[in-house]
């Protein structure tokens, strides 16, 4: 699954749906917003262009670390701390083809993917960033 929403991600059911018979590891990212002054972020995305890089990123992680799924899911809209901003899952048949994978599909979701986010200060002041994670 690969996703851009507004809504709450439910990472039980997503952890769940990752396991099958022929996965052995099951390798979880979750991006959370910290508390670093900031009152809240709002997550913006170029959904269209988006959604079709997440799906090419998808599709090199799997060819190249041979992963049996990947879910990708991205909030967006207006998060408050603690609130989850980014999920991804990757399921392979050992560990270290999953932990990569992850690591490789976190890193080219921030070089490429157009979602951009806006720091609310504690003090009012906004600061923009184009890095999402």
């Amino acid at each position: 699954m690969i996703s851009i929403t507004k809504d709450d991600i439910d990472i039980e059911a997503m952890i769940e749906r990752a396991k099958k018979p022929n996965i052995g590891a099951i390798v979880i990212f979750l991006g959370t917003v910290r508390d670093n002054g900031i009152a809240s972020l709002e997550l913006e995305a170029f959904e269209e262009v988006a959604l079709r890089d997440l799906q090419t990123i998808n599709d090199s992680a799997v060819h190249l670390y041979h992963l049996q799924s990947v879910d990708i899911i991205h909030r967006t809209g207006k998060l408050s701390v603690g609130d989850s901003i980014l999920l991804i899952i990757c399921g392979a048949k050992h560990r270290q083809e999953a932990f990569a994978g992850c690591e490789f599909i976190l890193e080219k979701i921030k070089e490429h993917v157009p979602i951009w986010k806006k720091e609310i200060r504690t003090d009012g002041h906004r600061w923009i960033e184009g890095d999402h994670t």
